[in-house]
């Protein structure tokens, strides 16, 4: 059994690319300001779906925070269409997320447990905050779904940093 790898608090976002939902080529370390990418475990996830469904709700609030917001994860380009079409979100969402990338996020990585639920391993849930310099500001990384950041906390903290210029925290070694 290999276990994931930490990300690095302070450490560059990778310069990942990733296809959304409309077509687009999304690559956050190169986007600017502040940016949020919530991982989430994919269509097969009842979970992910209230979570999501959350963020849509959410969705103008982080705007209005001047926060850019995407949702990945690693289902195809059809299926995670499909599911933006079944819950009617507005919310950014990038597919394809690969293994390899799973692993150099230090995602935990599960295996499906039956063909219900997806054809491929995907990662469990986390959360990236990116600050203007394209630096991880704030992470969060779950083993299991039942485990997730609020996210009204989490947008009062991210207003906090941005407004008190707070420091990224956790990174003495």
């Amino acid at each position: 059994m290999s276990i994931a790898k930490k990300f690095e608090a302070g450490a560059p976002f990778p310069q990942f690319e990733w296809r959304s939902v409309t077509g687009d080529t999304i690559a956050p370390a190169s986007a600017e300001g502040w940016r949020l990418l919530v991982i989430y475990r994919g269509k097969h996830c009842p979970l992910c779906k209230q979570y999501l469904t959350t963020l849509n709700g959410m969705q103008s609030d982080f705007t209005d925070a001047g926060i850019t917001v995407w949702a990945l994860s690693s289902d195809p380009l059809e299926r995670a269409q499909s599911e933006i079409s079944e819950n009617g979100w507005s919310l950014p969402v990038l597919t394809d997320l690969r293994e390899q990338e799973m692993r150099e996020l230090g995602l935990y990585v599960s295996s499906p447990r039956s063909s219900d639920e997806t054809d491929r391993n995907f990662a469990e849930p986390a959360t990236f905050v990116i600050n203007p310099q394209g630096n991880v500001q704030i992470v969060d990384v779950s083993n299991a779904p039942f485990s997730r950041p609020d996210l009204k906390g989490l947008l009062d903290g991210i207003r906090f940093v941005k407004a008190k210029d707070y420091p990224v925290r956790g990174i003495v070694d």
